[in-house]
């Protein structure tokens, strides 16, 4: 007998490089565990042997952020989530954070990931996710799929959950621009939606022009985005003019951001600025703002 390697906590390793950039897909979560540019981090990273840290990097399906007090109803039935953000009662970023997926094309520059939700309390559908992560010149794109293989219709949504790192220095000191017109009020303890308001009621959150983050808290959902054709861009710069932008289409006509606050445990706090653009915005599955019906045999694709 011979020893084997010990599988990383965070899963298998696949890595792609193109064009000077270099990425790392763990397999738990299918999650962007690292991406640089000629060496630079563009996003936080986490260890191979590390527990991914809450969703850095994770792909969210088949909903992004919160479904209130985990429940919902779809179709005339009401359905009841696992309670997995217990210190606020809501159902947190889908089913599939912890999941492993399996290889389905593994190439120099491109993989293709895939796991299937099993009929379960609280979304008895089975819909099967692959995961696409590509690299070019241009940088990396990640195009979640989403494939009704039950009988019944089924509920979808999702995003990925990368924390951008524009340079050197805390979020404070970045500058950034989010060209979004609306903004998901949500109450101060426990993040559920409140009201859609326009952006110019909420000066603190109005980054239309480019100006520093500073000590604004935002963990809010924005929407009414203004697009180049048909793309919107959020940007980040740093004061050593380093910077990093993600884009996404219509299919995705809201984006969550997140200051990264964690003031109880110094090392992680606003370290990164968490950047979701989201097919639906939170709390979809009851509102059905946004949402997604994913007929038998229907598809979903968003990149």
């Amino acid at each position: 007998m011979t020893a084997s390697a010990a599988r990383p906590l965070s899963g298998r390793q696949l890595r792609i490089t193109a064009g000077g950039y270099d990425a790392v897909i763990a397999s738990v979560g299918a999650s962007l565990r690292s991406l640089t540019f000629e060496g630079r981090d563009l996003v936080v990273p986490f260890d191979a042997d590390e527990v991914r840290p809450a969703y850095r990097g994770a792909t969210l399906a088949p909903w992004p952020n919160r479904i209130v007090d985990g429940r919902y109803t779809f179709g005339g039935v009401e359905h009841r989530l696992a309670l997995t953000e217990p210190e606020r009662g809501q159902a947190l970023h889908g089913l599939l954070a912890w999941a492993e997926f399996e290889d389905r094309l593994v190439l120099d520059d491109r993989i293709v990931l895939a796991a299937v939700i099993e009929p379960q309390t609280g979304y008895p559908f089975r819909v099967e996710v692959e995961v696409e992560y590509r690299l070019d010149g241009d940088g990396l794109q990640q195009t979640v799929t989403a494939h009704n293989l039950g009988a019944d219709t089924a509920p979808w949504g999702t995003g990925p959950h990368p924390y951008l790192v524009a340079g050197p220095g805390p979020v404070d000191d970045w500058t950034l621009t989010l060209p979004a017109s609306e903004v998901l009020t949500v109450t101060p303890d426990r993040l559920s939606p409140v009201a859609v308001e326009g952006i110019d009621e909420h000066p603190e959150w109005d980054f239309r022009a480019a100006r520093r983050i500073g000590d604004v808290f935002i963990d809010h959902a924005f929407t009414r985005l203004a697009r180049a054709g048909g793309i919107a861009e959020l940007r980040l710069t740093s004061g050593a003019g380093t910077g990093v932008a993600i884009r996404f289409d219509e299919r995705c006509p809201w984006v969550q951001v997140h200051t990264a606050d964690t003031p109880e445990v110094p090392e992680t706090h606003r370290l990164g600025l968490a950047v979701e653009p989201m097919t639906c915005p939170p709390d979809a599955f009851s509102t059905g703002t946004d949402l997604v019906v994913l007929e038998p045999g229907g598809t979903h694709a968003a990149s």
